[in-house]
């Protein structure tokens, strides 16, 4: 049994995203929620309140409409994500996550803060961007998460795919695989499609899958009712954001029937015999 399955109890489990709303200092703030925080804590509620009663197995919450994304984010950014789920942490009743995108430093304090379980980001490789020439700083991210004392607290969930990026250099999937697992130790590797809701490749989830030697990996996006029973058999769970949307488009809130549909789906998967 991996972490993820000790943290949710179940196999092969499902981390829905709660996607908060473009938070102040965000170039969307006024747009989307009338320059009213108030608002964005009412938005996430909403939102984390229908991903629980469908019955997703944890939650991870995101500063999705933060777009353009910053690498290094500004303080106000972690400082609303706190308030938010410090206003909405009691109604929670299943384990959670944080990912402030996109800064592993912020996110891992973030976590710090309010108790989250784990975290998702880009910590290791080179990458160019929509957002610019994106680096990271493996060591510098693992000892952070160590001077925070929250070591044995705070699991640390690396995209190795991550979206609108390529990476810098001419190494296959498996070889980046392979060296994040022996170099960083990740908690757990995901892999991501193009953009939030894109499908995942099967065959670059598949070589990352048997390249890997214990390390759990996790489909990142585009995982919908009609393939999960295709990727849930490679992955070992999945993080699930646009496909719990209204109509599954990705700026609307979400629809607690998608949310059940899905996971009723998920859970016949579950219950068939392995092949």
């Amino acid at each position: 049994m991996n972490w993820l399955e000790e943290m949710t109890g179940v196999k092969k489990p499902i981390i829905a995203m709660c996607h908060f709303r473009a938070l102040i200092g965000d170039t969307g703030f006024v747009e989307d929620s009338g320059g009213s925080i108030d608002n964005v804590v009412e938005y996430a509620r909403r939102d984390m309140l229908a991903l629980q009663n469908g019955g997703v197995d944890a939650i991870m919450f995101s500063n999705e409409f933060s777009l353009p994304y910053l690498t290094t984010v500004e303080q106000i950014t972690p400082v609303c994500m706190a308030r938010i789920i410090g206003e909405i942490k009691g109604e929670l009743r299943v384990p959670f996550g944080v990912n402030v995108l996109w800064d592993p430093i912020a996110s891992l304090d973030l976590a710090a803060a309010t108790g989250a379980l784990f975290i998702r980001e880009i910590i290791s490789g080179v990458y160019a961007s929509d957002f610019g020439v994106w680096n990271t700083n493996a060591g510098k991210t693992a000892r952070h998460r160590l001077r925070l004392g929250i070591q044995d607290k705070v699991r640390m969930i690396y995209n190795i795919v991550p979206e609108a990026a390529c990476y810098m250099g001419v190494r296959s999937i498996e070889d980046i695989a392979k060296t994040t697992e022996f170099n960083c130790k990740p908690d757990a590797i995901c892999v991501s499609g193009l953009t939030a809701g894109s499908p995942t490749d099967t065959q670059v989830l598949g070589k990352v899958k048997d390249t890997l030697k214990k390390t759990p990996l996790l489909c990142n996006t585009g995982l919908h009712t009609e393939n999960a029973e295709e990727l849930l058999r490679i992955a070992d769970g999945a993080v699930v954001g646009t496909c719990f949307k209204v109509d599954g488009v990705f700026e609307n809130f979400t629809d607690e029937k998608r949310v059940a549909q899905l996971m009723a789906a998920v859970r016949k998967i579950r219950s068939r015999p392995v092949s």
